[in-house]
């Protein structure tokens, strides 16, 4: 099953709110996506901390063969 990008962004929208959130559907496929997430909130936290984070607000459309999300490529970064 498929995902729209918005649906993606709306789901890192809703616990990053002022987050710069870019999407990109590499495949055409609806199943494999990168995303770059911006946001001040990452400040003090590694890599790691930033990504799981970003994970979690997916609210498990990435979880185990039913995931509606495929592959997701993340680039999280804090705001220059």
């Amino acid at each position: 099953m498929a995902i729209e990008a918005n649906e993606i962004e709306a789901l890192i929208r809703e616990a990053f709110p002022d987050a710069k959130v870019t999407i990109t559907d590499l495949a055409g496929d609806g199943n494999h996506y990168a995303a770059e997430v911006i946001d001040e909130s990452f400040r003090g936290q590694n890599r790691v901390q930033q990504q799981r984070a970003v994970y979690a607000a997916l609210k498990g459309k990435m979880d185990g063969a039913n995931g509606e999300l495929h592959a997701l490529a993340l680039t999280t970064k804090v705001p220059e």
